[in-house]
Formats: structure tokens, sequence, C-alpha cells
């Protein structure tokens, strides 16, 4: 195989650098299956990875991206065959093995799923790690007894990745919507992806009891700190809070009464290490029950991997909403 072209994450002199480099397969991490990958995606994750905003990846260099999908090329997995479709998302990819930023990918058979049937290359890519890890979180919600009739579902974040599409896979499973925001702008953004309410996140009242009124059926948080902290005062009797994300904070501060007086759930939801088993059902529920029905407006947006490298900044500064799909063919 001759040299392809990837997107690589370097650190020199304490200093991220990143940028495009013909590479031969053999410069890629161990892997029994080889993949010509046709779609990538970008994740804010992906963007701190590629700025050096955020310390992601464990060791350099490495192909940066968390998302890509393709045709198996070369393969001694029993399990997979050449020409198979199939796609891996999170699993150490752009963190501690080389990711879907490239022409080929070398990846364990343990991390790649077989593309679902009802979901091509591109949707898989419009929906990647940021729909996977809003899917597992409601999956998981609904394992532990979640269902419409408990009441609204809040959604943080909902203006990203995994929130958007959150809110789009929630209401089209019947549950009722509230999206929180701080973008005033995009009240019309969330309506029309299923949201039959809109907060904005600085019109919150947290409160200070250890209890306020629970108003909640559940929640998918993408922020922490005190967010979480009031979400998980607000739920009412039995819900499921699914965290999934640090934007506002890392820290948590908060009482066991929501839990112990209510029975409130706080799930923690990790996309990166989730068991295969787990992995391929969810899987085949997004390409089903939960699949996405506003995939054209949440992640209308496709680039070349020629532009991929002036992306990123967009997502450090917040200007993002949605998902964005980077065509690698």
């Amino acid at each position: 195989m001759s040299k392809f072209r990837a997107f690589r994450i370097d650190e020199k002199e304490g200093k991220v650098i990143s940028g495009f480099e013909q590479i031969e397969i053999n410069d890629l991490s161990e892997g029994d299956v080889t993949v010509k990958v046709s779609h990538s995606s970008i994740n804010y994750k992906d963007a701190l990875a590629a700025t050096g905003k955020g310390k992601i990846l464990k060791k350099y260099p490495l192909v940066g991206g968390i998302d890509l999908v393709g045709v198996v090329k070369e393969t001694t997995a029993k399990n997979f065959s050449e020409g198979d479709n199939v796609l891996v998302n999170g699993c150490g990819l752009s963190e501690t093995r080389d990711g879907g930023y490239s022409e080929y990918a070398r990846v364990s058979s343990e991390s790649v799923i077989k593309l679902p049937k009802n979901i091509n290359a591109n949707q898989a890519m419009q929906i990647g790690t940021a729909g996977y890890t809003a899917a597992l979180a409601i999956h998981q919600m609904e394992k532990n007894g979640q269902n419409p009739s408990m009441g609204p579902i809040v959604v943080t974040g909902a203006t990203g990745g995994v929130g958007s599409i959150a809110v789009d896979m929630l209401s089209s499973s019947g549950y009722e919507v509230v999206a929180i925001t701080g973008k005033n702008d995009q009240i019309n953004y969330l309506n029309s992806i299923g949201a039959q309410k809109v907060i904005i996140r600085g019109d919150l009242d947290f409160g200070k009891r250890p209890l306020e009124k629970a108003v909640w059926g559940g929640a998918i948080d993408n922020l922490g700190g005190e967010v979480l902290s009031w979400l998980l005062k607000t739920t009412n009797y039995g819900g499921n809070v699914a965290s999934i994300g640090l934007a506002s904070s890392f820290k948590l501060e908060t009482t066991v009464m929501p839990l112990i007086l209510r029975a409130v759930n706080l799930l923690g939801i990790n996309s990166v290490d989730t068991p295969r088993c787990l992995r391929e059902e969810v899987w085949q529920r997004i390409g089903t029950d939960l699949k996405p029905q506003k995939l054209d407006i949440i992640a209308s947006e496709a680039i070349t991997f020629d532009a991929l490298p002036q992306a990123f900044e967009a997502f450090i500064d917040g200007k993002i909403k949605g998902r964005i799909v980077v065509n690698i063919l």
C-alpha cells in the first residue's frame, strides 16, 4: 500500500502542532482491521486535541479524529471480511491510538461495529460519537425505568452535537423535551429539532435549598457543575439524570437528599470504553427506534478533508451548532 494522507497531532518543545502528513500503513497503531476511511466528523474533543486547547492525547504523535466510517480493506479478524461497511467511534481513537482523520485507519476488531442496515456512511458520521453518546444515555436511562409518563426530559447544552441529537431522539420517542441553552439566537433551531420548550441558561434560578420543586422526569446534562446539581434537586421521584459532559465545570456540589428522598438516579455515561456488546446494542437502536429524524437540520454541513485544519477554532469559540461531517474521500 502506497503512502496516504493523514492529519496528525504532535507535540514539540511543549507545544502542540498539527497538520497533514504523508504516512504509510505501518506508521499507524497496530490493529487487525484496516479500513479505507470515507467520512469522519468534528467533535469538541477533536478541536481541543488538534489545537492543543485541551489535554486529550495520551501519547504523540497520533492521527486525530474520534470517529470514522469506511470499508474494510484488509483483516485477519474472523468476524469481519474485506468489503464490510464499518464504523468506529471513541475506543481510544485520537487519544491512545490513531484516529479517523486519515485515508486509511488500522484498528482493533474489538472496537469495530458493522454499519447498521438503515444507516449509510454519511449518516453514520452525522450521528458519530455525539449521537452515540446521546443514544447511550437514553438507553441507560430507559434500562433504569425512564419513560415519557414520568415528565419532561431536560437537555442541557442543547445546541451542541450531543444535545441536538438527544433532543431529536427523545422527541421522536414520545418524550416532552425541554432544551436549555446559553444561545438566545438558537430558539428556533431547537424548536425545529423537537424541543417543546427552550430555557435560556442565564434565566435559571438554581435555588439554595437541598431540594427544590420537582418538575423534570429526567435529564441529559452536558454541563456539570451548578446546573447538574440543580437538575438533581428538581427531578421527580425515580427520574434519571445522565451526566455526559463538563462544559461548565467538572465539580459537583450537592447533597444525598435527591437520591434518598426522591430516589433520583445519577447515571455516568462513558462513550469511549463501552463494552462491545452494549456498543452493538446501542448502534442497533440508532438504526431503528432511536434513529434521528432531523439529521438534515442538525448536520447539514459537510467539509472537505482539505478544509479540516481551519474548522476547529469555531468549535473552541462555541460558534457551532449541531454536527459537521468531514468527507475524507
